[in-house]
């Protein structure tokens, strides 16, 4: 069994916590983890499953390390590779910029090829714009968490859409494989 890379970036370690909750869900034993800031494009070439953790930070800016590697992300071909997104933000203090970074990152790996997973619905969220809405479906183009204003429903949001990659990423044992957490 071929494994998942998750690569992440975090200034302030939210987006890194997430990352874990992530592999204490899906197993360690399915799934790489790299910092975005210590890795090269050879490192997500790599990987034919990937998921990619970006917060976007102030005014719809993509995160630090993230924004570093952003030119040699352009150079990486995605085709035959099945990517799932997930991304931090705060609906209510920067709701015009809401996951703006994941919609960003999407965007950059959609047109050098990659097949997306893992797209969730924007009910339960409130926010007034978000380049990570895909337009006209109710749905963000990854998992969205709010840490900020809605750290009570992260847990839920997470065993839900790591059930519902699982199964997108056709990994053996589907959504039963994957551990319930109350984290």
């Amino acid at each position: 069994m071929s494994k998942i890379g998750l690569f992440f970036g975090s200034d302030e370690g939210n987006t890194e916590a997430v990352a874990q909750r992530i592999v204490a869900r899906l197993g360690e034993d399915r799934v790489d983890v790299h910092d975005i800031a210590d890795v090269t494009q050879l490192e997500i070439e790599n990987y034919q499953q990937l998921i990619f953790g970006i917060p976007t930070w102030d005014f719809g800016q993509i995160q630090s390390d993230w924004e570093e590697f952003w030119e040699d992300l352009q150079e990486i071909d995605f085709s035959g590779k099945t990517v799932a997104l997930f991304g931090l933000g705060d609906q209510f203090g920067y709701g015009d910029y809401f996951l703006d970074a994941m919609g960003m990152l999407h965007d950059v790996i959609v047109e050098r090829g990659a097949t997306v997973v893992g797209q969730w619905s924007t009910e339960g969220y409130e926010f007034e714009a978000s380049k990570a809405e895909l337009e006209g479906q109710g749905k963000f183009v990854g998992l969205g968490i709010d840490e900020d204003q809605q750290e009570e429903l992260t847990s839920d949001r997470l065993n839900r859409w790591c059930r519902q990659v699982a199964e997108e990423f056709g990994l053996d044992g589907g959504a039963d494989s994957v551990a319930e957490l109350d984290d």
